[in-house]
């Protein structure tokens, strides 16, 4: 779907948008006006990072922070319900907040390694991405009958991260895969593609689908604080990254995703225009934003 309909037909761009996101959960986004230049900085700023020394990396971890800031090293994260870590490392950078901003106590400052140009490339593109997200959540908020700027205040200085991924070659064969099947904890998340294949949705039939955007587009999903909000009106679609095939299991992967993020403080609440007596809510107990992914954190063993 083509962003450039935003602009010029913006009910049409949120009615297609949002009935892709209520049917599979996922839409792919074209032309999203993302410098191309910028996404060649973050690539090769990401890859120069990741080919330091073990102990380099790692002296950019922090722990106790749930892996919300800097390095998390490989063999960490387990999707949710599964006993075997995914095949990767990654990289978070998050919002930077000005002194004495009330989220500082659980908003860290961000961690910049001393690699050329990450700084600016990431912070570049963590900005361009929550724009970009809250453009798409106004499209959101139409479909659902809501005011267009209903999410707008709500995400303003929303605990939203930029994750830089490194799937390594798979060379050693076991249980464990590059991301196991999980639902997103945010709002919606921003993904930029991957040059290597793997990630599968999985569709309401049980079957597992192949995501292969074409080049100078964005993967977006639903994630699970969005679904809890909609009750599953919008339902945070279940995904994978599989093992690469025997003749790729030698080339690393990487990816960008970012995951936007309800402010700390906000309830989530089921939408009243999103209940019926065909739909009832699912969801009767509300929960803080903070509260949330800080419950989900631990599922998956980052805290």
């Amino acid at each position: 779907m083509p962003l450039a309909l935003y602009d010029s037909d913006f009910d049409a761009f949120s009615a297609r948008l949002g009935a892709a996101f209520e049917r599979y959960g996922f839409a792919v986004l074209g032309d999203h006006g993302v410098d191309p230049a910028l996404l060649k900085r973050v690539d090769v700023a990401t890859k120069a990072f990741f080919a330091l020394p073990e102990t380099v990396k790692t002296s950019y971890h922090r722990k106790g922070q749930g892996g919300a800031r800097g390095y998390t090293p490989f063999g960490v994260e387990t999707a949710k319900g599964y006993t075997a870590h995914d095949l990767k490392e990654f990289y978070h950078v998050g919002r930077d907040l000005p002194a004495g901003h009330p989220y500082r106590d659980h908003m860290a400052d961000n961690i910049w390694p001393e690699v050329q140009d990450f700084h600016e490339a990431t912070y570049e593109l963590y900005t361009a991405l929550d724009n970009l997200g809250k453009k798409v959540l106004r499209a959101i908020a139409v479909y659902l009958g809501l005011d267009r700027e209903f999410f707008t205040p709500l995400v303003k200085d929303g605990n939203s991260v930029l994750r830089l991924l490194h799937y390594p070659p798979v060379n050693t064969p076991g249980e464990s895969v590059r991301a196991g099947a999980h639902g997103d904890i945010n709002v919606i998340t921003l993904l930029l593609g991957a040059e290597e294949p793997g990630l599968q949705l999985l569709d309401r039939d049980g079957q597992w689908l192949p995501i292969t955007p074409p080049a100078n587009c964005i993967v977006c999903n639903i994630g699970d604080m969005l679904s809890r909000l909609t009750n599953g009106v919008l339902p945070s679609t279940v995904h994978r990254v599989v093992n690469p095939a025997e003749g790729r299991k030698d080339f690393s992967r990487y990816s960008t995703p970012f995951f936007l993020h309800f402010e700390s403080p906000y309830v989530i609440r089921t939408l009243p225009n999103c209940m019926s007596e065909d739909r009832p809510d699912q969801f009767p107990e509300p929960i803080t934003a903070h509260e949330f992914l800080q419950q989900r954190i631990r599922e998956i063993k980052l805290a």
